[in-house]
């Protein structure tokens, strides 16, 4: 029995959790800290922006190690 399917859904899945909960923690200090000053909210967002960008490109290279892991192994 061969349990390379659930090792890439429990690699991607793990590989997601981390950046999806930087994101919403991200999200979260971003729109406080912009609520405490209007005015710094253009560069507030622009590090908001980067920092989500940066997050969830680790996401996506968890997917595609999951999928090559579930190819190439399988």
């Amino acid at each position: 029995m061969e349990f390379v399917g659930l090792a890439a859904g429990i690699a991607v899945g793990l590989g997601v959790l981390g950046p999806s909960l930087g994101i919403g923690i991200l999200t979260a200090k971003s729109s406080e800290a912009i609520a405490r000053n209007p005015d710094a909210a253009g560069a507030i967002r622009t590090n908001m922006i980067l920092g989500a960008a940066l997050a969830e490109g680790l996401g996506i290279l968890s997917f595609v190690l999951g999928i090559l892991l579930w190819t190439r192994i399988g």
